[in-house]
């Protein structure tokens, strides 16, 4: 196959123009977004939908993903990721769909997955699940980085069909370390440098040093793009292109932030061998045994984690 975003290979980065779409279907009146919404996610890579979820679907989230973070000793160990420099912090639970009923029921309900099938034209499988949380007081940052770069190269992701949604389980405020996101910088391809190392994901997870775009070109894409921060209430949800660059800062507030991460892929762009040097990531960092989301119209109510 082709490789028409070749990263990791010279020591010279490069721009690349994107050549896929990023809104698949065409819009019209019967499509589970407003044409607003749809053209924002054309244009600028994201959008932000709130009070998608009831707050008894997000006491029933938080119950889950807190029984998570309080018991990681019930959870496959692999799955679990600590912060840098410590031995007990969480910094995120990858697989979370397996691992709770109630995240299971969220990543195939409609108004998430019927959104992800509109923008990408097909059939959705979950890529990856995760939670990532940020500690109050001392949750590190995530740096600058286009997700497509890591999918694509070490996954195997062939083109740019698929996108993130970040269901808020808690308030992300200005000031708690919410994602920062470049506007429009979806549509251009940021190449970065340097091999990546043999099983890189055991460090990465932790602090991403490989794959990450240079200096230049970030400054390049802030000053055309300008860098946002959405913020919003527990129940909302952020949806951005795999491509688009984003990063977010520490946090040194008292308040925890919270989100549940879901990746939707199209069926049609399924993993292939990875385009770098390495072999294929393990399966609870890219799924590989595709299958299609069935629809699913609400999240239940208590149930013990799997």
């Amino acid at each position: 196959m082709q490789d028409v975003y070749p990263s990791r290979f010279s020591t010279r980065t490069e721009i690349l123009p994107r050549v896929d779409p990023v809104v698949y279907c065409r819009w019209d009146a019967t499509a589970p977004l407003t044409r607003a919404q749809t053209d924002q996610f054309e244009t600028e890579g994201y959008i932000v939908l709130e009070d998608i979820f009831s707050s008894d679907e997000v006491r029933q989230l938080r119950a889950d993903t807190q029984h998570m973070l309080e018991r990681p000793d019930e959870l496959d160990p692999y799955t679990v990721v600590l912060e840098p420099g410590s031995d007990n912090d969480v910094r995120s639970i990858f697989r979370i769909h397996d691992q709770s009923a109630a995240i299971a029921r969220l990543v195939a309900d409609e108004r998430l997955a019927g959104v992800a099938r509109f923008l990408l034209g097909d059939d959705v499988y979950i890529h990856q699940s995760r939670l990532n949380y940020k500690p109050g007081l001392r949750g590190k940052e995530f740096y600058w980085h286009s997700d497509f770069e890591t999918w694509h190269v070490e996954d195997g992701m062939p083109r740019m069909r698929a996108l993130s949604m970040s269901v808020l389980l808690a308030p992300n405020t200005a000031y708690n370390g919410p994602l920062m996101l470049m506007p429009g910088t979806h549509r251009k391809f940021a190449t970065c440098t340097g091999e990546t190392p043999e099983n890189h994901f055991l460090t990465s997870l932790r602090k991403q040093e490989i794959g990450v775009p240079c200096d230049q070109h970030l400054e390049a894409f802030a000053r055309e793009h300008g860098i946002v921060a959405p913020t919003g209430e527990p129940g909302s949800v952020l949806i951005f292109d795999c491509n688009l660059m984003h990063g977010s800062n520490s946090n040194i507030t008292p308040l925890p932030r919270s989100n549940a991460f879901i990746v939707y892929n199209a069926m049609q762009n399924r993993l292939v061998q990875p385009f770098g040097n390495q072999p294929p990531r393990p399966h609870h960092l890219a799924t590989r045994d595709a299958r299609p989301l069935g629809p699913v119209n609400k999240i239940p109510k208590t149930e013990n984690i799997l």
